[in-house]
C-alpha cells in the first residue's frame, strides 16, 4: 500500500437512510446503473429524526446497499458462522493454528499466547494511515506487545511478497499480518499466502464483507479524492477531466506506483469513470493516465505529505479518509481542500488477514481481535474512515456523538460506486500489466 498525504490510503463515508447491514442486506433489489457503471449511487441522509451526527455517519440505501452487496458477493461465497474453517491449505512450513480464539481455549489463552510471544511485525502501515499510529500504540500499551512495522510506505504486492520471501524465515523481516487491498485478498488465499482466523465479533462484519472461509475480511473503507494545495493552486479543479488543463501541468501526483499499489491502481482505475469508462472498462483510466502524461500534467514521483506541502505534487489523488488527516495534521500550513470528483465518485476497500507463516502467529491473532473490537473499531473511525462494523455499533449506540460530528456529511457520497471483487481483478492485472506500454510513465519514490 502506497503512502500518500499525511496518510496513505482511504476509503468511502458512504451514509445515507438505513445501515450498512441494510446495503448488505439488499442483495435481492436490482441495482440501478450509473454512467455504465454496475454499481448503484448511495442515498441520500438519514431522516430528520435522527442526530445529525448519526446522519453523517448513517448507512446507505437499500439502493446502495444492493450495489455493495452485489459487489463484493460477486466472488464470495454466503459466509458461514463463527468457527471452524472449510478450506484446508497445503503448505510447507506455514504456522496454521486455531482458527478463532474460541477453538484456541479462549480468548485468555489466546492473550496469553500471544504475550509469550511478545512481537507483532506488521507492514506498509504507517502512523498517519486510519489512525494506525494510535491504534499500534494502544494495542501495544494494553498486551505489553512490541508492535514492529516494516516497510510502512509499502503497496499490497510489496506486502505479499514479503510473505512469498520469508517463508522460512522467522526473523523481524517477516510479516504476521497484512492489510491489501481488496483486489488482493483472493489471490493471496490462491497462493496460500494467508490463513483463516474468525474474530469473535465475526457475526457483526456483513456477509458479503468477509471470506466465507475467514482468510480476509474487509476493515474499511472509503472514496477516491483529490487532495489540493490552494497555495499553489488557485483554480481547484472539481472532476477528472479538469485535470488534463495546461494549468495544471506538473502538478498532478499519484500516492503510489500503479504496478503494485492499491491505492494507485484504484485512482487509475477511478478515473476512467470520469472520462468515459466503467466499471468494467479501466482501459479508459490508463488513457486518461495517458493524456495526463503526454500533456505534461503527471508528476512521476510518488506524492508525500512533504512533497504535497512543498508543492512539489499540488495534487494528489487519494482516499478521501487520507486527505482529510492530511487536511488536520497540515493544520493551515498550506491551505488544503479536499475534492470528491463531480462524476466517477469510486468507492473501495480494504482487507485485513494472518500470514499462513506468521513468525509469531498467536499475537496476529489478537491484533485481529483488537481491530474488530469496539475499542479497535473507534480508533479506525477518528482517522476517517469508515469501519465495516459500523452499522453494529450505531445500533448498539457505541460510537460517541464528538466522533461522529467529525464525519463528513452523508449526501457528499450519493454517487459512489463500488466494484465487484471481479471486476477489480480485471482491472487490477489490466493497470499492472499495460501501465508501462500506455502510460509510459516510471512513477518512483522521491528522492
Amino acid at each position: 500500500m502506497a503512502s500518500t498525504v499525511v496518510s496513505r490510503r482511504i476509503w468511502m463515508k458512504l451514509v445515507a437512510t438505513s445501515s450498512l447491514s441494510l446495503v448488505l442486506a439488499a442483495c435481492g433489489s436490482p441495482a440501478t446503473t450509473s454512467s455504465g457503471n454496475s454499481a448503484t449511487s448511495a442515498a441520500t441522509a438519514m431522516s430528520a429524526a435522527t442526530a445529525p451526527a448519526a446522519t453523517a455517519m448513517s448507512a446507505m440505501t437499500t439502493e446502495a446497499a444492493t450495489s455493495a452487496a452485489t459487489a463484493m458477493s460477486a466472488t464470495m461465497a454466503p459466509a458461514a458462522t463463527t468457527g471452524t474453517t472449510s478450506t484446508a491449505m497445503s503448505m510447507d512450513a506455514a504456522t496454521m493454528g486455531p482458527a478463532s480464539a474460541q477453538a484456541a481455549g479462549g480468548m485468555d489463552a489466546l492473550i496469553a499466547a500471544a504475550k509469550k510471544e511478545g512481537n507483532l511485525t506488521l507492514i506498509a502501515l504507517p502512523d498517519d494511515w486510519s489512525n494506525y499510529g494510535e491504534v499500534k500504540k494502544s494495542f501495544s500499551q494494553k498486551y505489553g506487545i512490541t508492535v514492529n512495522t516494516l516497510n510502512p510506505d509499502g503497496s499490497s504486492q510489496e506486502e505479499l511478497e514479503a510473505i512469498k520471501a520469508n517463508k522460512g524465515n522467522k526473523g523481524p523481516q517477516a510479516p504476521d499480518a497484512v492489510e491489501v487491498g481488496l483486489a488482493f485478498g483472493p489471490s493471496a488465499k490462491t497462493d496460500h499466502l494467508i490463513q483463516p482466523y474468525k474474530v469473535a465479533t465475526w457475526d457483526s462484519i456483513p456477509a458479503n464483507l468477509k471470506d466465507a472461509d475467514g482468510y480476509y475480511y474487509g476493515d474499511y473503507y472509503g472514496v477516491m479524492s483529490m487532495l489540493v494545495n490552494k497555495d499553489v493552486v488557485k483554480n481547484v479543479p472539481q472532476d477528472w477531466t479538469d485535470l488534463l488543463k495546461p494549468e495544471y501541468k506538473s502538478q498532478v501526483a499519484l500516492a503510489g506506483d500503479p504496478r503494485g499499489s492499491n491505492q494507485a491502481i484504484q485512482s487509475v482505475y477511478a478515473s476512467g469513470l470520469g472520462s468515459g469508462g466503467s466499471l468494467d472498462n479501466a482501459q479508459a483510466g490508463l488513457d486518461f493516465m495517458a493524456k495526463l502524461n503526454q500533456q505534461g500534467n503527471l508528476v512521476p514521483i510518488i506524492a508525500k505529505q512533504a512533497s504535497f506541502a512543498k508543492g512539489e505534487t499540488p495534487i494528489e489523488l487519494t482516499w478521501d479518509y487520507l486527505a482529510l488527516g492530511a487536511r488536520d495534521a497540515l493544520n493551515g500550513n498550506p491551505q488544503v481542500e479536499v475534492v470528491l470528483p463531480k462524476t466517477g465518485l469510486y468507492a473501495g476497500m480494504y482487507v485485513q488477514a494472518v500470514s499462513a507463516y506468521a513468525p509469531h502467529p498467536n499475537a496476529a491473532k489478537l491484533w485481529m481481535e483488537y481491530l474488530y473490537s469496539d475499542e479497535g473499531t473507534l480508533l479506525w473511525l477518528k482517522g476517517y474512515v469508515r469501519p465495516v462494523r459500523f452499522d453494529d455499533m450505531m445500533k448498539r449506540n457505541v460510537i460517541p456523538a464528538d466522533v461522529l460530528k467529525k464525519l463528513p456529511a452523508a449526501e457528499q457520497y450519493a454517487k459512489a460506486v463500488f466494484p465487484s471483487p471481479a471486476q477489480l481483478d480485471v482491472a487490477k492485472k489490466l493497470i499492472t500489466t499495460n501501465w508501462d506500454t500506455v502510460v509510459k510513465a516510471d512513477i518512483k519514490k522521491a528522492p
